[in-house]
Parts: C-alpha cells; structure tokens; sequence
C-alpha cells in the first residue's frame, strides 16, 4: 500500500485523531500535520502523539500533504476547502468525514465551479458522543463501517488509496451515491438522534412531572443515549440533510398515528402483531448481525 508521506488532518477531535493514530501505530504515515482554530487542542494532540506538528491556518497545514482529512464540521468542509484549494499539491488526495455526502458535494462544487477529482467524499461510521483529541482511539474503527460516496469523475487511483487506508485502520469500506447515502442515514442516524433529542427536550420542559430523570432506567438510557451528542455537529447535519430528514419524519409521525390509533381502539391483537414484526427485524438484522 502507499504510504502516507504527510497527512494533514484538518480538524482534531474523535474522528479525524483515531484515523491519524492508527495510520501511525500501523507505521502508515510518516508525518501528521494537525489543523484547528483551539490551540489548547492542538497542544493535547501534540502532547498525545496523534499529530506530529500543529498549524491554527489550514493553508499552512496543507503545504506538501499528500492526504487532506477534511474532519470539520459539515457546514465549514465547503469554505476550507475553498480556502486551501490554491495551496494543494496537484496531486493530493482529499476526503473527508462528514454524515450528509450530496449537500457538501454541491456546496464544493459550487464553490469551485466543478467537485475536484481528487476529492473522495468520505463518511465513516463510527462516532460516539465524547468529541475531542482526548477522545481519539487508535481502535475505533475496527469492524466499523465508511461509505465513500465517489463522483463519477473522481480519481480511480485516489478512491483506491482511501479505501486501503481505512481498511487498513479497521473499517468495512462500502461505496455508494451520495444520494442513496443520504437517504440512508436520514432514517437509520439522523432521524434517531432528532427523536432522541425530542423526546429529552419534551420530559425537560414539563414542570408538572418535576425532576423526571431521577426515575429513568435502562430503556429510557438507552434510547436517549444519543442526546448527548454534540448540538452544533447535529445542527449541522439536520441543516445539509434537511430534505431527508424530513420525508423520513414524516413516516414516522404517520407511523405514531398508526400506532396512536391502535391505542385509542384498544386494538391488542394489531399492537402485538406490530410489536412482534418490529421485533424479529430487528432481531434478524441487528441483534443477530456479527458485522
């Protein structure tokens, strides 16, 4: 495989760190240039061995990398790229991290009249809620999945080379349009995560049932688990896939119709049956999946 000569990681939190420890446990890079407005974050990258040299102008970071991870949130992967095009190297790779593919696809290209060619829109599936180079592991991505969501135009070479690098960090590497990905992820990630945040937001602003948290359990934990991501991350992505987002949330409130009617009728036998379809999908896709 070729090796990273510099890797320029533009954005050091969880997912852009764990990608840059990995590649240099594994002996992949020889040098990782890390990028960031928070100098305080920086300075515990550097402190943590994930990069190698730290830089707060992403031109700067870019000078003579042949791999940019653009790991920034969704709406900034635009305008820096806009901002570090001119100072590229012809031939570096770019790709980047963020959950909502066809919207920064669009914005890029209409930021720089055509989505370059060594651009490989990226999307690896491995968050948690904890955010920060102190969050970084070297071993989050194994037995994870990323889709790549390549253009038509998109350099073959350059795809091959991000696929063998997040194979090797651990990764199951899946392609797909960036449409079909989002449309994906509006219903099995966006739409969780809104309904998680919903439903905390809703308990939190009902005075009459006071400190209603204090008698959660494990169901409620669960489910809601998802809430404490990152709100400005989430924005971001509710905003670039809104359209999704939103016929998806429509499915759902018909389907809490559904599922309303059912109550009022005190309908059991449609309950059970509903209860026990959702049941065995879940137990034969997810419960019952080893990848």
């Amino acid at each position: 495989m070729q090796q990273v000569q510099r890797l320029a990681v533009i954005g050091v939190g969880l997912i852009g760190g764990s990608f840059a420890l990995k590649l240099k446990q594994l002996g992949l890079v020889n040098e990782v240039v890390g990028c960031g407005r928070n100098s305080t974050n920086l300075n515990k990258a550097l402190e943590l061995g994930v990069i190698d040299i730290a830089y707060t102008d992403p031109t700067l970071a870019v000078a003579g990398a042949d791999l940019v991870v653009l790991a920034v949130p969704l709406g900034s992967i635009a305008p820096i790229y806009q901002q570090i095009a001119p100072f590229l190297a012809p031939d570096a790779v770019v790709t980047d991290v963020g959950s909502a593919k066809a919207s920064v696809i669009a914005e890029i290209a209409g930021l720089l009249g055509e989505c370059p060619a060594q651009f490989v829109p990226g999307h690896p599936i491995a968050g948690r809620e904890q955010s920060g180079v102190e969050a970084a592991d070297s071993e989050l991505y194994q037995r994870h999945r990323v889709i790549l969501t390549p253009l038509s135009h998109t350099n073959e070479a350059a795809i091959a080379w991000v696929h063998a690098l997040w194979q090797a960090v651990g990764a199951q590497v899946s392609s797909m349009s960036a449409t079909y990905h989002d449309e994906v992820f509006a219903a099995t990630s966006h739409l969780p995560h809104l309904l998680a945040f919903a439903l905390v937001d809703m308990l939190n602003e009902h005075p009459e049932l006071g400190n209603v948290f204090q008698y959660t359990a494990g169901g409620f934990r669960d489910f809601t688990r998802i809430a404490s991501s990152d709100a400005s991350m989430w924005r971001d992505i509710a905003l670039q896939n809104h359209s999704a987002i939103l016929k998806w949330l429509d499915a759902y409130q018909a389907e809490l119709a559904k599922l309303a009617q059912l109550l009022q009728t005190q309908n059991g036998a449609a309950l059970q049956q509903l209860f026990a379809t959702a049941k065995a999908a879940r137990d034969a896709h997810i419960v019952n999946r080893t990848s």
